[in-house]
């Protein structure tokens, strides 16, 4: 199992849903983490689960949008707690619309969360990492329309695209320095905030399971352990890797299935 003793995780988005799951996880391995997103009251919810846990927990609210209280962030922690360890760039918006009905608005609003935002915390906590000398884990997460192509999430798609490039850029830019850079792909999760926006029915959600291979959803659980493992030494050789883990959903069914063979 993963052990996290003694060292630092920021989690943006870590208010809620996949990022709460991911703290709580990672703080049960032994890692002081630090939980950032817009909203206080969600951040403060989960240090609580954390603390009454056994774990160690803070949040400092910060919107990943704007450079400046991200660097804020960031020299916060280094100043707390000796440098920055891991970050797990979690934050992300989405809604479904029609590319011909998206406004610029929208589009901006989810580009400047999703792509903007994990390159101001990459290069923030980056350069933390860096003038520290030590190393570090970033994780950036992100899902598998980026390259299938997703309609109604043209924003969501491309921006993250773009997150999956850059990714791929920092393993090559950052390796020199023992940074080693991963992009964690999950599957559906029936996350609260997920549900209400993209598949809010219990129909639309067992219409979603037919079509993993596995015959159902994802849980939080599997996301939080598939992301310790990328950002632990037990993966200190994997560096600029795309790691799937949707239960096979995101393969083609073939024709098979396509002819009724198969049942997905």
């Amino acid at each position: 199992m993963p052990d996290f003793s003694g060292k630092t995780i920021v989690i943006t988005g870590g208010g809620s849903g996949l990022g709460r799951a991911m703290a709580e996880h990672l703080a049960s391995l032994g890692g002081s983490v630090v939980v950032t997103g817009r909203r206080p009251e969600p951040l403060a919810q989960t240090v609580e689960a954390i603390s009454n846990a056994g774990g160690e927990a803070e949040a400092t609210p910060a919107d990943v949008r704007a450079p400046d209280q991200v660097e804020t962030l960031i020299a916060g922690v280094v100043e707390r707690h000796g440098g920055v360890d891991c970050l797990i760039n979690n934050a992300a918006g989405n809604f479904i619309v029609r590319a011909e009905e998206l406004s610029p608005n929208g589009w901006n609003a989810v580009i400047n969360i999703v792509l903007n935002g994990t390159f101001y915390c990459s290069r923030a906590a980056g350069r933390a990492m860096i003038a520290r000398a030590r190393g570090g884990s970033i994780l950036n997460m992100v899902a598998s329309y980026a390259w299938t192509g997703g309609p109604g999430t043209i924003h969501s798609a491309a921006a993250k695209a773009g997150v999956i490039a850059m990714t791929q850029t920092l393993a090559v830019e950052w390796g020199r320095y023992g940074i080693r850079t991963n992009a964690l792909c999950p599957g559906v999760v029936n996350t609260p905030g997920a549900a209400e926006k993209l598949f809010p029915t219990e129909a639309i959600r067992e219409r979603i399971a037919r079509r993993v291979p596995l015959g159902r959803l994802e849980s939080e659980g599997e996301v939080a352990r598939a992301a310790a493992f990328l950002l632990s030494d037990e993966a200190s050789y994997v560096n600029g890797a795309v790691f799937v883990a949707d239960g096979g959903m995101w393969l083609e069914p073939g024709l098979l299935a396509t002819v009724g063979k198969v049942e997905r």
